[in-house]
């Protein structure tokens, strides 16, 4: 058995269903488990071996159809048609079962042997939801097994029944004959008779076109199945096909003639290309129902009271947007509050350290050129942004993740739904953008859930107008430096939060604007319809939580952001360190050059050096502007009363502090998101036109709001 490739198992399912966390269950790999729909976004792989069997489990992007509209689909439709898995393991939640079994359905329909596995019933059984599993086995004609993969109820049945599908006994006995239902000679969908008598002109085609090309029938879907694409017209499945088996069915003379004898029949039928679709995908939805009936038992009484109750609170348009922002409002305070503390520990820990190496170069005769650029250097920023980032994305990751794991973050898409469609953009904008205040570079790859391309360039361009974790610091020092004044305590910290909650509505505000001006410019368009789900409120699991937001998002970001900070911190030391004829650094020079603009926008060039060379990472512009003022050759830390001392004998005022801020909020991405932007779009174009709108802004908003201050205040 240990030389036997090992068996390919695809794990697929609707969002939501618990299907990543049966992964991680049965491969101890620690996948991601969003609570929102399209957070696995590539496939992730792990193995496991059961009776000495061993199999490679592929969790496969969430999705809720074959009949790809999303990238995520896509990738799932094209790995279950095309890519030969030896089993797929279709995971349905066991409180909504007959919506799930639409996409059991078309995985059944595509030839691909397939193992059901009914989940969360622990959460079936809080709501009293009764289950007749084995008759719904006997109806679907495939293995149906129940799990409660959260305490890994029911994995080794369900690893068992898979066992049996794939390795049967020569002589099956009676419990393998029920675990393992005989194969059915029918299909299970039947679509409209006008659809039927298509397809029975259209499969012998292709069946022909399968023997053609010498492919083996077991590696390829099922004639019926793609004779059913193949009259939708399902254009980027055509070119899936031709991409993945090397042969182009539209292109088939006799594949041609057919559809278009059985479109213009059609057509004198009255029967229109979107009456088509719509009756090909009813089929399924009508078949779901058929075989639910007698199967799901629910209760008289509502099963779901507790989940419409807080439904009510959380989405009413009374109660919606005010507990929103109290949520934010509470999460920035908690984050600011927690963040202080740790964030000075870890800053005497790593510039302690820096003390301690620069003894030891000294010790062994390094050249001190050298040290100063490593150590003082690259070093240096590279513990700047480490001590300053790290304490915050370790508070705010795990509160952001566990309203996650709860099922409110849909609650907000939908809330804000009607704000984007206002703006003729697509309501899951709403989440990529929350995504952005921990990470606009993984704002920017969330925006894959967003079907329609001009949507999603839209949500991508737009990303950057919500504050990331990088620019939080920036925003929140001078926020406590200038507008809080002496308040201090609670009260203190209570203001700052609720100053920067309103920054933050400015960002969404700017969000949604730019989002409406690029839909009537650049981005012309109507706004799509969109499915999304309301996942059923959880009780998060505090520990995994935790753990996972700090491997999966604050390490991850946390080292993209160092990765940023090296090369910075080298350019900067040059910078701060490079005379001009034995006068005036680099860095002076740059800062005189640019201090006329910058003044008109109510900044020096000191400010605006800053956010320049913060581009690799925002969390070295205070840093920089402080070693520009002090003219030292490397960062130089500094804080509370020494800060403001230092910012006021420069020429800071209120309207420097809030110009700053506006200009923190809106100006271009950092290197991370840009090149992120680049990989995401494939086009320098939308890469610059991100880098470029968003900078745009903030110069208009700055210049117009200091020329106002200084028109009523002067």
């Amino acid at each position: 058995m240990a030389d036997k490739s090992p068996e390919i198992i695809a794990l697929a399912g609707n969002p939501n269903v618990g299907k990543s966390t049966i992964f991680n269950a049965l491969t101890g790999m620690k996948q991601h488990t969003g609570n929102w729909p399209g957070k696995t976004v590539l496939n992730a792989q792990g193995t496991c071996t059961f009776h000495e069997h061993c199999y490679t489990f592929v969790d496969i992007p969430g999705c809720y159809s074959l009949m790809a509209h999303s990238a995520e689909e896509e990738v799932a439709r094209d790995f279950i048609c095309f890519q030969e898995p030896d089993a797929v393991i279709v995971v349905c939640d066991a409180t909504c079962l007959e919506r799930n079994l639409n996409l059991v359905l078309q995985i059944i329909e595509s030839g691909r042997p397939v193992l059901l596995c009914v989940n969360l019933l622990d959460e079936a059984a809080r709501k009293k939801i009764r289950l007749d599993l084995p008759q719904l086995s006997s109806r679907l004609h495939i293995p149906v097994t129940g799990t409660t993969a959260r305490s890994r109820k029911g994995l080794d049945e369900l690893l068992g029944a898979l066992e049996a599908m794939l390795f049967p006994p020569a002589a099956p006995d009676t419990e393998t004959v029920a675990t393992t239902p005989a194969k059915q000679s029918f299909p299970l969908v039947v679509y409209p008779e006008y659809v039927e008598e298509a397809l029975s002109h259209l499969i012998p085609c292709v069946k022909r076109l399968y023997a053609a090309h010498g492919s083996e029938t077991a590696s390829l879907p099922s004639p019926r199945w793609l004779a059913a694409r193949l009259l939708d017209a399902n254009e980027n499945l055509l070119s899936a096909i031709k991409a993945y088996l090397g042969f182009d069915p539209a292109s088939e003379p006799e594949i041609t003639g057919v559809l278009e004898e059985i479109h213009a029949v059609l057509r004198n039928r009255g029967i229109s290309r979107e009456q088509l679709h719509d009756d090909l995908a009813a089929a399924f939805v009508r078949t779901a129902e058929r075989l639910c009936r007698g199967i799901v038992f629910y209760p008289e009484e509502g099963c779901d009271k507790t989940d419409r109750r807080l439904d009510h609170i959380f989405t009413s348009r009374l109660t919606g947007f005010p507990i929103m922002l109290l949520l934010l409002l509470g999460i920035f305070w908690i984050t600011i509050t927690g963040a202080n503390y740790p964030s000075a520990l870890l800053a005497d820990l790593l510039f302690g350290l820096e003390d301690r190496l620069a003894s030891l170069a000294a010790a062994a005769g390094i050249p001190g050129l050298l040290t100063d650029v490593l150590l003082h250097g690259i070093y240096r920023v590279i513990a700047w942004v480490v001590s300053v980032m790290l304490p915050p994305m370790a508070i705010f990751f795990p509160l952001f993740t566990l309203l996650e794991d709860f099922g409110y973050l849909p609650r907000v898409a939908f809330n804000l739904d009607r704000c984007f469609k206002k703006c003729s953009a697509c309501g899951k904008q709403a989440l990529t953008m929350c995504m952005g205040f921990g990470c606009n570079a993984a704002g920017v790859t969330g925006c894959r859930i967003i079907d329609s391309p001009r949507e999603r360039l839209i949500a991508i361009i737009t990303n950057n107008f919500v504050p990331c974790n990088g620019r939080f610091p920036t925003i929140i020092s001078i926020i406590t430096l200038f507008l809080i004044g002496g308040a201090g305590g609670f009260y203190g910290s209570f203001l700052g939060a609720c100053i920067l909650v309103g920054i933050i509505i400015l960002g969404v505000f700017m969000t949604l604007l730019v989002s409406r001006l690029l839909s009537a410019t650049l981005l012309k368009g109507v706004p799509s319809s969109f499915t999304l789900e309301m996942p059923p409120y959880r009780k998060p699991q505090i520990l995994k939580v935790i753990i996972r937001s700090i491997v999966d998002r604050t390490i991850k970001v946390l080292g993209r952001a160092m990765v940023s900070a090296a090369p910075a911190g080298l350019i900067i030391w040059i910078l701060a360190n490079v005379h001009l004829d034995n006068q005036a650094t680099l860095l002076t020079s740059l800062t005189g050059f640019l201090d006329p603009f910058a003044r008109a926008l109510g900044m020096d060039g000191c400010i605006l050096t800053g956010f320049l060379l913060g581009l690799p990472a925002n969390e070295i512009v205070v840093p920089i502007i402080i070693m520009t003022y002090m003219a030292g050759g490397s960062l130089i830390e500094i804080e509370g009363a020494q800060l403001l001392q230092l910012f006021t004998a420069n020429g800071w005022t209120w309207i420097t502090a809030v110009s700053t801020i506006l200009f923190s909020l809106m100006h271009w991405p950092c290197a991370t998101t840009c090149l992120t932007i680049k990989k995401e779009t494939g086009s320098l174009k939308w890469t610059l036109l991100s880098f470029l709108i968003p900078t745009v802004c903030g110069i208009l908003i700055c210049f117009l709001f200091t020329t106002a201050a200084r028109l009523l205040f002067s």
